[in-house]
């Protein structure tokens, strides 16, 4: 399967197919120096399947984890490209989940006014989600995603070979963001889900069409100027809750929680069974102060506003600015 995804100043192939981590060189040139970024969490194998497609490549282990994100490894990867001899004819690819496609990429972006990146995304969340739209960064000052840049990579390949090894709690949690897609805009793909015996089974069909969303969205709004915050349902209370909890909860499972806050009663209740037939969490117990605290610092807020994303009917949403009682009620009739 190949997804073509066109912007103002690039287009590039999204290729869904198995196998396809074994002969990245028949759709990449293997000349120069290859950078593959990894972290500790992907089995190794995945990491030296792409780099032996390349002449000379060098790999690059990160330790697992969101606080990997930061300034330290970002300069850190820099360095180490710089000591290498790394040019602006040279690449980078990342090979994991979101924290490494998004470090990598904003180092793509940067070093030498920007090489070229391509993304081997090998989770779920990152397959159907973070793997294309060109939205890179790091964390700082405590913020999630606060540095970063808009960098289109030349190429995705996702091989659902790599989801054989991820444990069902972090594959659910990656269907969050299919659910979360499908809620907003297509009711014959939440249905679909909803039917779904295995996901495992049909796991291609799912991460085709959630991608073909998130293609159509990402064209008619690269930077997130106004459509593209549809992207962003569940996430308004769901980013505070994951803040709150620091890492206890996966990122698909805060936004699961969130979509909950956002939803007519109607959708809730589709919403919910989904969660708990994949066996995620529907509810925390939280100080609702701190999350309404964190939840006003977004990064998508406007002045005083918060834009959030509500869903009323399964295939629709609307976007609505919330000020910091409405938010305040939001989160109090949730806990």
């Amino acid at each position: 399967m190949v997804i073509r995804v066109k912007v103002k100043n690039s287009s590039y192939n999204v290729i869904i197919e198995k196998g396809v981590i074994n002969c990245l060189n028949e759709h990449i040139s293997s000349n120069g120096k290859t950078l593959v970024l990894t972290d500790s969490g992907v089995p190794q194998i995945y990491a030296k399947s792409v780099a032996d497609n390349f002449a000379c490549p060098f790999i690059y282990v990160l330790p697992q984890g969101e606080q990997s994100k930061n300034v330290n490894n970002y300069q850190a990867i820099l360095s180490f490209m710089l000591e290498n001899g790394f040019t602006r004819k040279d690449r980078l690819i990342a090979v994991g989940g979101g924290v490494v496609g998004d470090l990598g990429g904003f180092v793509a972006s940067t070093y030498m006014r920007g090489i070229d990146f391509y993304n081997v995304p090998t989770t779920f969340l990152a397959q159907v989600d973070s793997s294309i739209g060109g939205k890179v960064a790091i964390d700082f000052g405590g913020v999630k995603n606060s540095v970063g840049a808009f960098y289109q990579p030349k190429g995705v390949f996702i091989d659902t070979v790599t989801l054989e090894t991820l444990p069902d709690r972090i594959l659910y949690s990656g269907l969050v963001e299919s659910i979360k897609m499908a809620a907003t805009s297509d009711a014959k793909l939440f249905e679909y889900i909803e039917n779904c015996a295995s996901v495992r089974e049909n796991l291609e069909h799912i991460i085709y069409n959630s991608l073909l969303i998130k293609k159509d969205v990402v064209e008619k709004d690269e930077k997130e100027h106004d459509l593209r915050r549809v992207l962003n349902f569940g996430h308004t209370i769901g980013h505070a809750v994951e803040s709150y909890f620091n890492g206890k909860l996966y990122h698909g499972e805060c936004v699961g929680i969130g979509m909950l806050c956002m939803s007519s009663d109607t959708v809730k209740e589709r919403i919910y069974k989904l969660l708990t037939k994949f066996g995620l969490p529907t509810e925390v117990q939280a100080e609702p102060r701190a999350l309404l605290d964190i939840a006003m610092h977004d990064k998508k807020s406007i002045g005083d506003l918060v834009v959030g994303v509500y869903v009323d009917k399964i295939g629709d949403f609307t976007l609505t600015n919330l000020d910091v009682n409405e938010i305040s009620r939001i989160v109090e009739r949730f806990l």
